[in-house]
């Protein structure tokens, strides 16, 4: 069985962007996750633009009956975070898988999603760096996919804590931590 990193295609992981900040410290969260979610943005655009698929690894925040589509719903309004989901509302060809824990792997659907879509790397993006982004990050490594975690479009609830979490994941995993600009990502095929 090949190695996920044999596979030279990769996609856009979009890790709990839809959120509506409503935990401690969820108010110094948001410029930060402004900043980051409209380079997200824009780096979604140019992904798809090459036929890279977008993946969102959501945590429910405890709603078992909700599905996607109503975090969403509920996100876009009346939420701290609506600016996120607004700004990173998913279009109808992205993927989705709800997350019960940090990382985007613990017991989701990604790893079979990822394999249907013949995906070898993944360029992760979102909340909280030094919690479910690096935990996703952790958990990519140790299956041996390609990372790119872009600096400019991950945040944490302070610049020092996401920076902490960057340095980390450079220096222990030697992962791609450069900022966007830098993602060169091929489109399975």
């Amino acid at each position: 069985m090949a190695n996920a990193a044999d596979n030279q295609s990769m996609a856009l992981l979009i890790v709990d962007m839809i959120n509506p900040l409503d935990f401690s410290g969820g108010a110094a969260i948001l410029p930060l996750a402004t900043a980051a979610a409209q380079r997200i943005a824009r780096l979604k655009q140019r992904l798809q633009e090459r036929g890279v698929p977008v993946i969102y690894a959501n945590d429910n925040f405890a709603h078992w009956q909700m599905d996607f589509n109503e975090l969403v719903a509920i996100c876009s309004h009346d939420s701290r975070g609506a600016p996120l989901a607004q700004l990173l509302a998913p279009d109808r060809d992205d993927h989705f898988v709800l997350k019960p824990k940090h990382s985007a792997f613990y017991e989701t659907p990604l790893p079979t999603l990822l394999a249907k879509l013949k995906v070898g790397g993944l360029v992760i993006t979102g909340l909280a760096t030094d919690n479910c982004v690096l935990a996703t990050a952790m958990d990519a490594h140790m299956r041996e996919y390609r990372v790119h975690v872009p600096r400019d479009c991950v945040a944490a609830v302070s610049r020092a804590r996401s920076d902490r979490a960057l340095a980390l994941m450079k220096d222990a995993m030697d992962l791609d931590v450069r900022t966007s600009r830098y993602v060169q990502a091929a489109a399975p095929g």
